[in-house]
């Protein structure tokens, strides 16, 4: 199926750069990284949208946009600061339970996913659940769990405006959601007095985050309007193996083996779902 490459993809870039925004978030304020990285998506998603001549949609779908872009923001501001003040082995996988939000909207509206594909969501969610698992003998809630579920609550509703905005213009969706998550994030920060002028050795990590968040929204809106929103959402949740596996490398944070078993099992049942 061509939408669940796009969402792997998707998951894949959103990995990546949650890492890096979880790692500039430990250096500087995270309203800092957010205005700066969402900063850069809403050039490159204004450049996008001019190249591509396409006309300005409804009025409705672009509402839906700016109110996921909105949502977005809050998700990744929660999800930021949940990585800098614990592990991102843990935050990140609690923070993908977001398909939820996006199912039960799919199922309200009477799309219910085939039998084979409800088998690669159920695998999917026991695999994000798995690498969500405190280790035996450790305290009950780690550190950053309520901001990842916060963030799994923001990421859900982004995923049904993106759903609901896409079909019109990707183009134009990807700048409304740009545009509302900017503005959010800089009314945010002068609001908390935050300097939105990072450290100069941040920069470059920090529009990094904006390239990999933004190029992840194109691929996953895309996606949007080629299949289910809410099988969608479970394959891009994908993004926290990318997340760990980056967390393992380059900072040295162990996986235990109950957490190696669910990314076996969330990319074995994401492979059922594109099979599906």
């Amino acid at each position: 199926m061509g939408f669940a490459v796009l969402a792997l993809l998707g998951a894949t870039s959103w990995g990546v750069g949650d890492f890096f925004g979880g790692l500039a978030s430990r250096r500087a304020h995270v309203l800092t990284v957010l205005v700066v990285s969402q900063a850069t998506g809403l050039v490159g998603a204004a450049l996008w949208t001019l190249a591509s001549g396409d006309g300005r949609p409804a009025v409705r779908d672009l509402l839906s946009a700016l109110a996921a872009g909105a949502c977005g923001s809050i998700g990744l501001a929660a999800l930021y600061r949940g990585m800098a003040v614990g592990a991102m082995g843990i935050v990140a996988p609690i923070s993908a339970a977001s398909p939820v939000v996006p199912l039960a909207v799919d199922l309200a509206r009477g799309t219910a996913p085939g039998g084979f594909q409800w088998i690669g969501i159920a695998t999917v969610l026991l695999g994000i659940v798995l690498l969500a698992r405190e280790p035996r003998g450790s305290a009950t809630v780690a550190a950053g769990v309520g901001l990842a579920l916060v963030a799994a609550l923001g990421f859900g509703i982004f995923i049904v405006g993106l759903d609901a905005a896409a079909d019109s213009s990707v183009p134009w969706t990807i700048l409304a959601v740009r545009s509302a998550s900017t503005t959010l994030a800089l009314l945010l920060a002068l609001s908390a007095s935050v300097t939105i002028r990072p450290p100069a050795r941040l920069l470059p990590m920090i529009v990094a985050v904006g390239a990999f968040d933004t190029f992840a929204n194109v691929l996953v809106a895309f996606a949007t309007t080629k299949g289910s929103a809410g099988v969608v959402a479970v394959l891009s949740a994908l993004y926290p193996v990318t997340t760990v596996l980056l967390a393992r490398l380059v900072l040295g944070e162990r996986v235990e083996g109950v957490r190696r078993a669910g990314a076996g099992l969330a990319l074995g049942g994401a492979a059922v779902l594109a099979a599906g």
